[in-house]
């Protein structure tokens, strides 16, 4: 079973080391002490921890019936507008999600810089890397 550091968990969780011994000092976050003495968090109730902290964090905005299961809430922070097609850019938390939509899209969402938007991601590719 992987541990992290309070560090590592801290960036993974995008919070600062602080907040992660605060949580463990609190009892939200379990540790415990590696062969050196250093304090550590395995990997599942890292990620069960993660999982729950998650949970609601970025509600969806109104009630939306759909098969898509990666909705990330962000805000729009830039639009580069084609004569047939546009880039969205949204900042969803820590995340940077980049989306190519039609011009005609854009305009009739009325989707420009500021404004709060729900990026939906369905892929049939998906690549997973260690690390």
């Amino acid at each position: 079973m992987p541990t992290y550091s309070i560090g590592r968990a801290a960036a993974l969780l995008g919070v600062s080391s602080e907040t992660v011994r605060r949580w463990a000092d609190a009892g939200r976050l379990r540790m415990e002490r590696d062969g050196t003495g250093n304090r550590v968090i395995d990997g599942v109730g890292l990620a069960a921890f993660a999982r729950e902290r998650a949970a609601g964090a970025y509600e969806v905005p109104g009630a939306v019936a759909t098969s898509v299961r990666n909705s990330f809430v962000g805000i729009v922070t830039a639009v580069t507008l084609d004569d047939v097609a546009a880039q969205v850019e949204i900042q969803c938390g820590p995340h940077r999600v980049v989306s190519l939509v039609t011009r005609e899209s854009v305009e009739e969402l009325g989707i420009d810089v500021g404004v709060t938007v729900t990026a939906r991601v369905k892929s049939t590719n998906v690549h997973v890397d260690l690390g």
